[in-house]
């Protein structure tokens, strides 16, 4: 059995359930656990009782804890988000107590075979974490970390409680989007977990975490419909950064990592991710609506909100312009990227 944890708001809620769909295609026996960062979130996954998913109200998460609530009121909501990246891992281990070992996941991870060979090299070690590789051009991003938190895993023992611990005290203390003394958000931290711990790994799966930042060092291939990298199994892609720009048009976000959009990348990799997406907009569509309809404030536009829609409206045109130039970009008719 694999546990897995993630958090996420009705904003990533087509993500995190693709994620969830790639779970349930791959994994022959898990459990997810997801925080919803918000009521619309927590409302529709509890409504749609999905087999394997089980559902954090942030209220039952945030329960007497003064520590997080001091956090939430200093920092910004993505920040607030990065802080509680620890203490929910610690909370599916107090509250839980079959879990003898917890992945966390982004959730804009997309599983695309059994991650089997990630915990056979994980062994017995108490905790495993992914290096970013960042490609030759991007080496100046490891000022963000040399670690990504996309994946983290740890066993249920007392060097990953020291550790854990140790995060969930320093992300309280500061976890902000920028990079100051050594630190950025609760990423950098982990810089010295494989000297500061005991017990712990770093992933060498090529396989694993593959990202737009580190796809360049890779030879990509195809065989039968399974990407390899460099021979290995892909086992899930980190689709950091994708963006909708409406539903014939999508930005990889490849041209800030300095990667152009190859035919195997495009089809083999994008394609069934935004297949998965599409599938969860068709299938849940109902639920979508039906929270934004509930959400919804109807207000009487005044100038300056006039102003700001034609703003908004002209850098949309620029942000277009240049994706169109760079060429990184995914077209989508009836539903089949082109």
């Amino acid at each position: 059995m694999y546990y897995f944890c993630t958090y996420f708001d009705q904003h990533y809620l087509h993500r995190g359930l693709a994620l969830y769909m790639s779970l349930r295609r791959h994994c022959p026996s898990f459990k997810l656990w997801v925080l919803c960062m918000d009521d619309p979130c927590y409302d529709i996954l509890v409504h749609l009782n999905l087999p394997d998913l089980n559902v954090i109200a942030l209220r039952d998460f945030e329960s007497d804890d003064r520590d997080l609530s001091r956090a939430k009121d200093n920092r910004a909501r993505i920040e607030y988000y990065f802080t509680c990246t620890p203490s929910l891992l610690l909370f599916i281990f107090k509250n839980f107590v079959e879990v003898d070992m917890l992945s966390y996941l982004d959730a804009d991870l997309f599983f695309f075979d059994n991650p089997a060979s990630i915990y056979e090299e994980i062994a017995d070690h108490s905790i495993a974490i992914i290096e970013h590789r960042f490609s030759l051009k991007l080496r100046s991003r490891e000022k963000y970390g040399v670690y990504n938190v996309g994946y983290l895993f740890f066993m249920r023992d007392e060097n990953a409680f020291a550790c854990l611990n140790w995060w969930r005290k320093k992300c309280i203390e500061w976890c902000y989007d920028m990079v100051e003394d050594g630190r950025y958000a609760d990423q950098k931290y982990l810089d010295d977990w494989p000297t500061r711990f005991q017990g712990v790994t770093v992933l060498q799966n090529k396989g694993a975490n593959l990202a737009p930042w580190n796809i360049a060092n890779y030879k990509i291939s195809n065989n039968d419909n399974n990407v390899l990298v460099d021979n290995q199994p892909l086992i899930f892609f980190h689709f950091h950064g994708l963006k909708k720009i409406n539903n014939w048009l999508y930005d990889p976000n490849l041209s800030g990592y300095k990667l152009r959009l190859s035919y195997i990348i495009k089809h083999n990799i994008y394609e069934p991710y935004i297949d998965a997406l599409s599938s969860v907009t068709r299938k849940y569509e109902a639920f979508f609506m039906k929270a934004s309809k509930d959400r919804s404030i109807r207000y009487q536009l005044k100038k300056t909100d006039i102003l700001k829609r034609i703003w908004k409206t002209v850098d949309k045109l620029i942000y277009f312009f240049k994706i169109i130039v760079t060429g990184n970009f995914i077209l989508v008719k009836r539903g089949r990227v082109l």
